[in-house]
């Protein structure tokens, strides 16, 4: 399948979570490049950073340390140079009010991290196909 998506970001304070996430994206097209990242600081500096490769599509973890999924989600979306990002807010679980809240800021989706390799695959499999 090839993907719309080529530039994958993932923000996201476990390591375990990469590795799972980096081997479905792999496991689904082999030629999209991810990277990951562990919390909203690091993420935001090579966001900002001059020359750094925008990415097409940016997975965000609720919970981090210094810089939350939802603050950083507010000062991407509130930045002329980066608001037109996708961002989809990854998370074990949140209630229908923060997903809500996090769409009204300007996330494109919610995705829960799911506790099978599979079902991850599938999901993004699903998201990855959109256009």
């Amino acid at each position: 399948m090839m993907s719309f998506y080529k530039n994958l970001l993932l923000i996201d304070d476990d390591a375990d979570d990469h590795e799972i996430f980096l081997e479905a994206v792999k496991d689904i097209d082999n030629s999209i490049k991810c990277t990951c990242l562990f919390d909203g600081e690091e993420g935001l500096s090579m966001l900002r950073k001059k020359g750094s490769v925008i990415p097409d599509l940016i997975f965000l973890d609720t919970n981090m340390p210094r810089i939350s999924g939802k603050q950083l989600l507010m000062l991407i979306k509130g930045s002329a140079d980066l608001k037109n990002i996708p961002v989809i807010m990854y998370s074990t679980f949140v209630s229908e009010k923060d997903i809500e809240e996090f769409i009204a800021i300007g996330a494109i989706h919610h995705l829960a991290k799911p506790s099978r390799f599979e079902d991850l695959r599938q999901a993004l499999s699903d998201i990855l196909k959109k256009q």
